[in-house]
């Protein structure tokens, strides 16, 4: 057990996050941009560990805030190397969906994620991939979508007449960098007076006449909040917390402060701290890193990843 420096942490985080696309580029993907869908956004990389025995996956969802980001750069080597393939997806933008009339927006880059884990599993025989060892991991707004699958009861669907629905989209686990784990404001609000995230995940857009944007979507977010209820806690990830969920790591960049305004609302260990109260109020194991955490076990995500995905079966 150990308490994680500020230094320690920020050398994690860059480690995690902030690799080079040249250090990425040395692995080419087996497999690019297979789709899973018919949008131009809804293709995956696949990279193929060497492996005697069907190799467990890392699902990686990009962040961006649903409207940004890219399943490229991310730094697959470690992975590969300790015999773990590894999946990076892209998905449709909260834009996409706004401009096509879906409601909530964030349904579209949620549910793709969804669809991208069964289309994974639907070809485990032709990768070469164990189907029950898939754990996921992404920054922001990708953090919230893999804590959003990690805690959803299963969405496979038996009866549909797509073999691909069939398949189960649960997690064996899931790493996670600065996750957002509501998306409730009230409870934003609550945990961190400046919060100043979300609104565009439910309808609530810019307002072209007001130059603190980000501050009106949340204002009109949080004043609509019962009209768009059931759409949150649909996708808030600590609204799906069960006993039967699999362990998670999540790692913050400054240590929480519950109550007070944060320098960064949106990234906030406060996000962390509830989770795991919550996680830890079900009896399921959640490992929270932050500069100055205590019991600390994996300073790096990487390290979490790798033990939890080759770790025994009745140990995961």
């Amino acid at each position: 057990m150990r308490k994680l420096t500020s230094k320690l942490l920020a050398c994690a985080l860059l480690s995690a996050i902030a690799t080079p696309v040249s250090a990425a580029a040395a692995d080419q993907p087996t497999f690019a941009n297979v789709p899973y869908g018919t949008h131009e956004r809804q293709v995956l990389d696949f990279y193929q560990a060497k492996s005697d025995i069907p190799a467990p996956v890392l699902f990686f969802i990009h962040g961006g805030g649903w409207v940004a980001g890219d399943k490229k750069g991310f730094d697959v080597t470690p992975y590969l190397a300790a015999g773990i393939s590894v999946v990076s997806i892209n998905y449709r933008y909260t834009s996409h969906a706004y401009a096509a009339g879906v409601k909530p927006p964030v349904a579209w880059p949620m549910h793709d994620a969804a669809r991208a884990l069964q289309f994974l599993r639907s070809k485990a025989a032709q990768w070469h991939i164990d189907k029950a060892r898939i754990g996921a991991s992404g920054g922001s707004a990708g953090a919230c979508t893999s804590l959003w699958l990690a805690f959803h009861d299963d969405m496979a669907d038996p009866k549909s007449s797509d073999p691909i629905a069939h398949e189960s989209t649960r997690l064996w686990c899931a790493a996670v960098i600065s996750a957002q784990t509501t998306l409730d404001p009230q409870e934003m609000h609550e945990w961190t007076p400046n919060s100043r995230y979300g609104g565009h995940a439910f309808g609530f857009m810019t307002d072209p006449q007001n130059p603190k944007t980000r501050d009106w979507q949340f204002a009109q977010f949080l004043a609509h909040r019962d009209e768009v209820l059931s759409w949150i806690k649909e996708y808030s990830p600590i609204a799906h917390v069960s006993a039967d969920d699999p362990p998670i790591y999540l790692m913050y960049s400054t240590p929480p402060a519950l109550g007070q305004h944060q320098k960064d609302p949106t990234h906030t260990a406060n996000f962390g701290v509830k989770l795991e109260e919550k996680m830890k109020s079900v009896s399921v194991a959640c490992e929270l890193v932050y500069p100055g955490a205590p019991e600390v076990k994996h300073p790096q995500m990487t390290q979490y990843l790798i033990e939890k995905l080759k770790a025994p079966s009745e140990n995961p």
